[in-house]
């Protein structure tokens, strides 16, 4: 084997010697017994909260296992590969080589990919994520901007198999939206996507301007935790005005007949929250309340933060603000401002593919949060 590839394989198992060493992997089937035990009782589902919970940390737990398990038997069977490469002879030999140095490249990817979930250690990181967007400067261009931003994420999130439930789609008059509001659900959404929240900048030929200019437009990306019951976000009931409307733009017959999108207005702080997506009125307040919270629990979350800065006497993070550039024309490219992570390919990363940008979000998010 080449010295090169040997050094190589060498770094590979150190750094996955200390993926499973965070994630404590004899824990980790300790703790997956303790959740089958708990799930195989018959009684479970008596509490459907309780019971979502544990078939949650279960699958969540189980499919860790099997990813750093599946890595280290690819990081075993990798030499192998290369054995077999060298055993051979002309065409046969190259194509084998190639075969495994692709393997050892896609399986470097994967292993820092797990590295990175071990960085996400917040108190709020393994969350589900709600996601708003909202169209900032720019008329038309940016309401079409933030409906492509909320398909991006939409797409990643169905690349991944996660599950994804829109709550709000404020839609704009003459295309895209205003604004939107929705979830997405699997374990450590929001550790993953907090490194999104800021503006996004497109820079584009309108293709809503017959003279073919050159456009920027600006959209709002908001990441906040889903709330739990342990959170304590008490809202008081006089405080919450709730106006009901009708529900607009594309739908289904049962869209636009009825009163059934409901508006929250939370009295002490000025929230405003929508949401219209559901069938029935109650349905629609039930969501409605649940984004209330999280944006509650956000402005707790914040201030927090600022007196824990005062404290510090830091005058506050670099958060937010202008984040990341996508510009499509005179050139392509994608560039986040923070981290310098750029890729030549808009279209892909607009296509949901943006694990690069959120892998070196959450690296450059560890080092800022080990200066301070």
């Amino acid at each position: 084997m080449h010295p090169d590839v040997s050094a190589d394989l060498a770094e590979l198992e150190t750094t996955l010697r200390t993926v499973e060493q965070v994630l404590d992997v004899e824990e980790l089937r300790r703790r997956i017994d303790e959740l089958e035990h708990q799930a195989s009782d018959p009684d479970l589902w008596n509490d459907q909260d309780h019971a979502q919970q544990v078939t949650s940390q279960l699958s969540h737990a189980q499919g860790e296992l099997r990813r750093v398990e599946a890595l280290r038997q690819r990081l075993e069977d990798l030499p192998v590969l290369y054995e077999l490469a060298e055993g051979e002879e002309g065409d046969a030999h190259t194509a084998a080589l190639a075969d495994a140095d692709a393997e050892r490249e896609t399986l470097r990817s994967d292993i820092e990919a797990m590295e990175v979930r071990t960085l996400l250690s917040g108190e709020y990181d393994q969350r589900d994520a709600l996601v708003n967007i909202r169209a900032g400067a720019g008329g038309v261009d940016a309401a079409d901007w933030a409906e492509m931003l909320m398909r991006m994420y939409i797409r990643w999130a169905d690349k991944h198999g996660y599950g994804v439930e829109v709550y709000d789609t404020s839609y704009a008059e003459e295309a895209g939206i205003k604004s939107a509001t929705f979830a997405i659900k699997a374990p450590y959404t929001y550790g993953t996507l907090s490194v999104e929240m800021g503006t996004h900048r497109l820079v584009r030929i309108s293709p809503f301007d017959n003279q073919g200019r050159r456009q920027t437009s600006f959209a709002e990306v908001e990441v906040l935790p889903v709330v739990e019951t342990t959170d304590h976000i008490d809202i008081d009931e006089n405080d919450v005005r709730v106006d009901v409307y009708r529900s607009s733009g594309p739908g289904g017959q049962s869209v636009n007949t009825t009163d059934s999108a409901v508006r929250l207005t939370h009295v002490p702080t000025g929230i405003v929250v929508t949401c219209q997506n559901e069938k029935s009125q109650l349905q629609n307040k039930v969501s409605a309340m649940r984004v209330l919270q999280a944006k509650l629990l956000e402005r707790k979350r914040q201030e927090e933060r600022a007196e824990m800065d005062a404290l510090k006497g830091d005058g506050g993070s670099s958060w937010g603000n202008q984040m990341r550039s996508y510009v499509l024309h005179p050139y392509q490219m994608v560039k986040d401002l923070r981290t310098e992570f750029e890729v030549n390919n808009p279209s892909g990363v607009l296509d949901g593919d943006i694990d690069g940008f959120l892998e070196a979000g959450i690296r450059w998010r560890m080092r800022e949060e080990q200066k301070q």
